[in-house]
């Protein structure tokens, strides 16, 4: 089975500030799972924030990590209209490359 882990951080010069981690609910045997969940986090700013999105594969005895993307919310120019991004999650050799894709939005 397969889910998303999503963490929030203000990336700052010394000491970074956690926003928290959310989970997705878990798809089983799909290629490409379709999760159409929201997801939402407060925060004061878009300043120095990250956002960490990863694959996991929810394996008996612990999770292993199938792809991960980092994406910096100040440089996308978020506003309240969701905006479509397409991040790679997996860079592959010999096969295919593995992609998520989020609708993200800011609001104050």
């Amino acid at each position: 089975m397969t889910f998303l882990q999503f963490e929030l951080e203000q990336d700052n010069l010394f000491v970074d500030k956690d926003f928290g981690e959310m989970v997705s609910t878990k798809k089983k045997d799909e290629q490409n799972p379709v999760y159409g969940e929201d997801f939402h986090f407060n925060i004061p700013t878009l300043n120095n924030m990250e956002l960490t999105v990863k694959v996991m594969d929810d394996d008996v005895g612990f999770d292993e990590k199938l792809g991960k993307c980092k994406i910096k919310l100040e440089d996308l120019g978020l506003s309240e209209e969701p905006m479509e991004i397409e991040k790679k999650v997996d860079n592959n050799v010999f096969s295919p490359d593995a992609y998520i894709y989020l609708k993200i939005s800011y609001s104050e």
